[in-house]
């Protein structure tokens, strides 16, 4: 991913992936602050221009339900209740999406929303053991392709910041899970001081105010996905 240079490269890494991990598709799919879409993946054109003719983005379940969620979202955990989602539901499927669903919701700077997906069919008893098994790969995979877009997208990209040491990152990623300090010291195997040490480290270096305040500030610029 750190030699991607053009969005083609982008789009090939995706294909790649995809393969890699056995499933129909993968696709990141970029909605920044005025609506404006780009995305890159491998889910037929003909659903692409589809989706993109019929306005799906408004009524899209995915879309929606990831937007009030900061972590990542099984699809059978959203409404696909509603007369038009149903429709949309069929459209899709008859355009070859599988009905399986598995959403990373990324939220980056000026308002960027992204979404890192991979779709696929199979049996929900699979897709339970994919999941569990992929989860972090997938989390990880979210954060690399947001990195990539922003770094080939210029006038977009965040202005730098001191970097975080990885057990400054692993301490708020575990905040941010819902995990206590007792907890998060005891997942990294250090104390409860040293664990106090990295997270006010890391929010020196976000300029934030607070312990909460520095986890919103690295989610909202793309340095832990959660």
């Amino acid at each position: 991913m750190e030699s991607v240079e053009t969005l083609a490269d982008l789009q090939s890494i995706t294909e790649a992936l995809r393969d890699q991990y056995g499933v129909d598709h993968m696709v990141y799919h970029w909605v920044n602050s005025d609506g404006e879409q780009f995305g890159c993946g491998t889910y037929p054109q003909a659903w692409v221009t589809r989706y993109l003719d019929q306005g799906y983005l408004r009524i899209d379940p995915v879309i929606k339900g990831c937007y009030q969620r900061f972590h990542p979202v099984d699809w059978k955990r959203l409404d696909w209740s509603g007369k038009a989602v149903r429709m949309f539901l069929q459209d899709a499927r008859a355009h070859g999406l599988g009905h399986q669903g598995y959403s990373v919701p990324i939220r980056g700077p000026n308002g960027q929303f992204a979404l890192f997906t991979v779709n696929h069919s199979c049996t929900d008893a699979e897709w339970e053991t994919f999941s569990q098994m992929h989860r972090r790969d997938l989390i990880m995979l979210a954060h690399d392709f947001n990195h990539a877009a922003l770094r080939l997208e210029p006038g977009r990209t965040p202005r730098e910041a001191t970097p975080l040491s990885p057990r400054e990152l692993e301490a708020l990623t575990l905040l941010a899970l819902g995990y206590n300090r007792a907890q998060a010291a005891n997942a990294l195997s250090i104390s409860e001081h040293t664990l106090r040490v990295y997270i006010e480290s890391a929010r020196h270096k976000l300029g934030a105010q607070n312990t909460t305040h520095a986890v919103a500030r690295a989610m909202q610029r793309g340095i832990i996905v959660v």
